[in-house]
């Protein structure tokens, strides 16, 4: 078998293994803050491995307002925000509160009004429509990565 022929047959070999694996810790491309690993975590900014040993440490979170806790001491606001873009814990858009609605980066009181006002959301798709009147559709991309019809 040549090289380039081996290196594919590997290379799917280790896509089909690895990867659903993977993306199994992510929403989106969000971090789940419940799943995600020692390495992923400490890879992201603001985060280093004591802390990233701290997320795991204080597993399973209930709620983003869980994990903003235990980050908060470590981290300002800005820096938390940071962090949120790359990792989260799914709020439930059926039961979030706002304080957890505004935990999404970018998310200000206005956009957690809208979030709240067209409950319950029946399917994905409802989400998609109704905050789409608002913002464009790459932002309601975005936003779909925080969140879960649970």
């Amino acid at each position: 078998m040549k090289k380039l022929e081996l290196f594919t047959v590997l290379a799917a070999a280790w896509l089909a293994i690895a990867a659903p694996t993977a993306m199994a810790d992510m929403h989106g491309g969000v971090l789940d803050a419940n799943t995600a690993t020692r390495e992923q975590l400490a890879s992201l900014p603001h985060m280093d491995e004591t802390l990233a040993d701290a997320v795991i440490g204080a597993r399973p979170f209930a709620s983003i307002l869980d994990l903003d806790d235990l980050l908060a001491s470590d981290l300002d606001d800005d820096q938390l925000e940071d962090v949120y873009a790359r990792l989260f814990v799914p709020i439930s858009l059926n039961s979030a509160s706002e304080e957890e609605i505004l935990k999404i980066p970018g998310v200000g009181a206005r956009m957690a009004h809208e979030f709240e006002e067209y409950r319950p959301y029946s399917n994905i798709e409802q989400f998609r429509r109704e905050i789409g009147k608002y913002v464009d559709e790459e932002e309601v991309a975005r936003l779909e990565q925080y969140v879960t019809l649970d």
